[in-house]
């Protein structure tokens, strides 16, 4: 994401890092190898291979990344926690673009620390400079956790603790401890989700000014199941940025008192809440010239992240994607569908490798499933039958069962739809070579 409505002037940026000629030889080289996988990656297979080129330049230069980071004139920006980061993250930094800030962003959504690598190799000189006032990175929280020692972000956005990924996390307890390690990191803000207990817990020992957002207590009550598993704090929020209504694509929201309207990239409370931590975000880091109105204008123009409920057209067939990735963003979606629909393609790839987390979730209101696809086809088509989804038949392999989606006529009523997870998501946009 790049504006130059304001950038700042070349002699006016901070020098390059200070490097000795060996630090500044394997820069340059990191930079150029990394390039060059890139290109190589591309032109072997359109689309893929977002971050290996960064896998490779951190290799060569262990040190570039965290230098790099340190490096902006208006510092860096976190997001991070186990949903919303790729939506907030997209609002956040348009919105600063929109008021004059020239914004460094990993837009491709690759949030691993070899993904981020690979997206400054696209922006960083020969000498490890930017030309970006800030940046604003989606950072796994994992990864967000191994890298917090090196980094120093004036403003850390923590979204939510959900009971997901068990293999990697263990329990909520020990993603919440990894989240915190990021936190202390910020040098100015923690932007932190106040219905989250977890976070709530965790806020105190920031040591810097915490900024809360939220939803009302009717929005709270109103939500079908209410916002999935999410542990909801038992305080309520009275100030900071509150989703005070939400309803399909659109919400309105107050920031310091100060309501504004805003229409969502997608159906759902879950992005109006990602609208809240943008705004909160914003309003962190441009301070007194933090424009609400402008805010709530940008943010109604984003249109939605790669499969987070965009409409695609693939040989003259419109087809909406709608990625799950946790219980609560599954149940948020399945609830914001807008009643069964007739061609319904679901599947599960290896990402989910402990699968038994989705079956709290409340599938029934898809009524059919066309085709269970993935790796995991077989455990999600039993949760869906066990819910009293009819399916039409299972097919492991993608490929073919996208193929034979896509070849069904057009139906009737409503439009072809795929809710997949991260893992079949990727496949999907590399089957049809979507960017």
């Amino acid at each position: 994401m790049r504006s130059n409505s304001l950038a700042t002037p070349a002699d006016a940026r901070p020098p390059a890092p200070a490097r000795g000629p060996v630090a500044r030889a394997r820069t340059a080289a990191a930079i150029l190898i990394g390039r060059a996988v890139g290109v190589a990656t591309q032109v072997r297979r359109a689309g893929s291979g977002t971050a290996f080129p960064g896998l490779v330049a951190s290799k060569v230069s262990p040190t570039l990344l965290a230098e790099t980071l340190r490096s902006f004139p208006d510092g860096l920006v976190v997001v991070t926690g186990s949903s919303g980061k790729s939506t907030t993250t997209k609002m956040l930094a348009s919105v600063l673009e929109a008021h004059g800030k020239n914004v460094f962003s990993n837009s491709s959504t690759a949030n691993i620390t070899q993904g981020i690598m690979s997206a400054v190799l696209n922006e960083v000189d020969f000498a490890g400079r930017m030309s970006a006032d800030i940046a604003v990175l989606e950072i796994d929280e994992g990864h967000a956790s191994k890298l917090a020692p090196q980094l120093e972000a004036r403003t850390v956005v923590l979204t939510n603790v959900m009971i997901d990924q068990i293999d990697r996390f263990s329990d909520p307890h020990h993603l919440t401890r990894m989240l915190g390690n990021i936190g202390h990191r910020a040098t100015t803000h923690v932007v932190t989700n106040a219905d989250d207990a977890y976070l709530e817990e965790l806020a105190p020992s920031f040591g810097v000014d915490v900024l809360r957002f939220g939803v009302s207590e009717a929005v709270m009550e109103t939500a079908p199941h209410g916002l999935g598993n999410l542990r909801t704090s038992p305080s309520r929020l009275r100030s900071g940025t509150i989703v005070e209504s939400s309803e399909g694509l659109s919400a309105s929201i107050a920031h310091d008192g100060e309501l504004v309207h805003v229409e969502l990239p997608a159906r759902g409370v879950h992005y109006a809440i990602d609208a809240a931590a943008a705004i909160a975000a914003a309003s962190s880091v441009l301070g007194s010239a933090f424009d609400l109105e402008l805010a709530a204008s940008v943010i109604s123009g984003i249109p939605p992240v790669f499969g987070r409920g965009e409409t695609v057209t693939i040989k003259g067939k419109r087809i909406e994607f709608v990625l799950v990735q946790n219980p609560s963003s599954f149940q948020l979606n399945v609830d914001q569908i807008d009643g069964p629909q007739e061609q319904v393609l679901v599947a599960m790839g290896s990402d989910v490798r402990d699968p038994s987390y989705l079956w709290p979730v409340d599938t029934s209101a898809l009524g059919t499933v066309t085709i269970v696809s993935g790796s995991g086809a077989e455990e999600l088509a039993l949760q869906l039958i066990y819910r009293g989804v009819s399916i039409g038949r299972i097919e492991k392999d993608l490929g073919r069962a996208l193929d034979e989606f896509l070849a069904l006529p057009d139906p009737t009523t409503g439009v072809k739809t795929i809710i997949f997870s991260a893992d079949s998501m990727r496949r999907t946009r590399a089957h049809w070579g979507l960017r």
